[in-house]
């Protein structure tokens, strides 16, 4: 599960929609639409683009914590914040073909969305970002690899996205540690070319 994440965000020039699909033109292949302060008709609206979007790029459709909508609009799954539903109560919901992701800043955290059966973990902040409140103590390379080192002793196998406040730079160094993949938002959103940015992410 090598790849890379696109979380939907919005700034002075783009929407959600454009956001989403600027990241499929640069060849992304997993969009989670995370809009959350809208109402779910607002979602509703947004993924009404970005779905038809997702399923023409051949990508992978998450929404961020809204459950009972992920099944309204069969998306591919759903990330859960740890303020948000429990995993095992989603996959309750939802059954077992749906992704369900959730939001680690510990090894206790993956340890635990491990157990209640997540299918991958978003995992940091790598750095202070501003697209996400209240954040959790930022990670940096050796909190990945901390981490990334205990589920090894534990035997735990479960994919590990990083993500938060992440640029090309970053990119090699924190693929060493062990992780998975990697989530970006605004460092592609804040680029010049969008799209070219994405592009350019892939090619690391």
């Amino acid at each position: 599960m090598r790849q890379i994440q696109f979380i939907t965000h919005k700034n002075d020039r783009y929407s959600y929609v454009d956001g989403a699909r600027m990241a499929l033109e640069g060849g992304c292949k997993w969009i989670q639409l995370r809009m959350k302060d809208a109402s779910d008709d607002e979602v509703r609206e947004a993924a009404a683009v970005i779905q038809p979007l997702c399923r023409e790029h051949e990508a992978i459709f998450l929404l961020d914590d809204r459950v009972e909508l992920a099944k309204e609009l069969k998306a591919d799954g759903v990330h859960l914040g740890r303020n948000d539903m429990p995993v095992d109560e989603a996959r309750r919901v939802l059954g077992e073909e749906f992704i369900i992701g959730g939001t680690a800043n510990t090894y206790e955290d993956v340890e635990r969305l491990w157990r209640h059966g997540a299918d991958y973990v978003g995992c940091g902040p790598f750095r202070f970002t501003t697209t996400k409140a209240n954040l959790a103590p930022v990670l940096g390379l050796s909190g990945y690899k901390d981490i990334i080192d205990r589920m090894d002793e534990a035997g735990i196998e479960l994919p590990v996205v990083a993500i938060g406040g992440i640029l090309r730079d970053d990119v090699a160094a924190i693929m060493e540690t062990g992780v998975s993949g990697i989530a970006i938002s605004g460092a592609v959103l804040d680029a010049d070319n969008p799209a070219e940015e994405m592009r350019m992410f892939i090619e690391l």
